[in-house]
């Protein structure tokens, strides 16, 4: 792994990009109750099999996260729950980058360690979706 940091800038980048498309999520997951005004939300392969999609409980996530609720977050979806500290972080780092030019640095990974990378988010997608699935299906076994 490269870590690089470049002179301080303000040059408006993926990072900043991401810190917006955050600021916007979270702040329409903590004023705008979209599960409810939306009649068509939810899940239909849920409400059809009774077994969750990968993408349940993201809006539950997010609505939580972003009302201070971390372990609710992460107890509707673990890596929903990061996704929005991610995305928290890029806004905290986009608005030091933007306002005061604090310079983001800048990671290169190899050919090896971006395949391990990829590896590790599929694993992390798994698991998710296995604590999802027995959330839903066999709460019990949580208890």
């Amino acid at each position: 792994m490269h870590l690089h940091l470049p002179p301080r800038n303000r040059t408006f980048g993926f990072v900043d990009a991401l810190g917006v498309t955050g600021a916007v999520g979270l702040a329409i997951a903590r004023w705008v109750p979209v599960a409810r005004i939306v009649p068509f939300w939810g899940c239909v392969l849920r409400e059809q099999t009774g077994w969750p999609c990968l993408g349940c409980g993201l809006t539950r996530a997010a609505d939580r996260f972003a009302h201070g609720d971390f372990i609710g977050a992460l107890q509707a979806n673990p890596l929903g729950a990061v996704a929005a500290a991610f995305f928290a972080l890029c806004v905290v780092a986009s608005a030091l980058h933007l306002a005061f030019g604090v310079p983001l640095p800048e990671v290169r990974l190899s050919p090896r360690e971006a395949r391990g990378a990829r590896w590790a988010l599929v694993v992390a997608v798994v698991l998710n979706y296995a604590f999802v699935v027995v959330q839903t299906r066999f709460p019990h076994l949580l208890a």
